[in-house]
């Protein structure tokens, strides 16, 4: 399924976040990296900076962000992940990131099963997933009643799967994955959340976060 249209219709910054908050999960030693959905390579390149022995590939659809990100990496794959997975070397990566993409995918527990024969011995997958469960978008949905797709954010147009802290679990087990990390990325830290949570005594901690970091290693056999 393309969505070359719809990408191209989102503002230019959407293309090109360095996604800082994810390159900790990232050890120093890493030597071969491919980001699926790459946009204009900024990840990579800012990756890059500090291992100039990095390796980086990346697969994008939005052609004006593959042209710009081509420039960027070492090398670059047009289309989906789908239609490139051929191109991809086996068991060849450290890491396989999908930085907000497999929401956006048809089937992505077919294109996680599918990329982990690219994976070396030792490597993983690094992916950062939107929580549907973040509170303001429960605030939307049980006392707004409603579920208005926007440009970017949870509910984006684009996004055509949801998940939460637990079926993100359930996606890396069912493709075939051990998880070995999930944590909480952009945490609301309002007066009104804390109390909540402490209210709730920690049942509700899961709706404190915009989107989860996870890291998760092929099934041993």
């Amino acid at each position: 399924m393309r969505l070359d249209n719809e990408y191209s219709q989102k503002y230019r910054g959407y293309f090109s976040n360095n996604r800082s908050e994810l390159h900790s999960y990232l050890p120093e030693n890493i030597k071969t990296i491919l980001d699926v959905g790459m946009g204009e390579g900024v990840f990579l390149l800012s990756l890059k900076k500090n291992r100039p022995n990095l390796e980086t590939w990346g697969i994008e659809l939005e052609k004006k962000s593959f042209e710009i990100a081509n420039d960027k990496v070492d090398n670059a794959l047009f289309g989906t992940v789908e239609e490139n997975i051929n191109s991809i070397p086996e068991g060849y990566f450290d890491c396989i990131s999908f930085n907000d993409v497999l929401e956006h995918l048809v089937d992505p527990w077919q294109v996680l099963e599918s990329v982990k024969a690219k994976l070396n011995k030792n490597g993983f997958i690094l992916a950062s997933i939107p929580n549907v469960r973040y509170v303001n978008n429960l605030k939307k949905i049980i006392l707004d009643k409603d579920w208005e797709y926007v440009e970017e954010g949870i509910l984006d147009s684009t996004h055509l799967r949801f998940f939460t802290e637990k079926s993100i679990y359930s996606l890396f087990k069912k493709s075939g994955y051990t998880v070995k990390l999930v944590e909480g990325l952009d945490k609301r830290t309002t007066l009104k959340a804390k109390i909540f949570n402490i209210l709730t005594f920690g049942h509700f901690k899961d709706t404190m976060y915009l989107r989860f970091a996870v890291i998760a290693k092929p099934e041993k056999k």
